[in-house]
């Protein structure tokens, strides 16, 4: 059970992205506290030590992220 799954089944609160917490809060189930207090948040960093030699799969989760809309 992760954190974000947690406060909607009544188990306290959680701080989670806006794109994780949107779902439920779409359907009532979670409700924003400390609005005020919440920090833009532009987007998510990837950081990693080259780009040499990095597998197949890694590049694909850098171009996703990277193209994600």
């Amino acid at each position: 059970m992760g954190v974000a799954n947690a406060a909607p089944d009544g188990l306290g609160l959680a701080y989670v992205p806006d794109d994780v917490a949107q779902p439920h809060l779409a359907k009532d189930r979670l409700k924003r506290v400390l609005d005020d207090w919440r920090l833009p948040y532009p987007g998510y960093n990837l950081y990693y030590p080259s780009r040499r030699q990095s597998s197949p799969a890694f590049t694909l989760l850098v171009d996703a992220l990277r193209y994600r809309s």
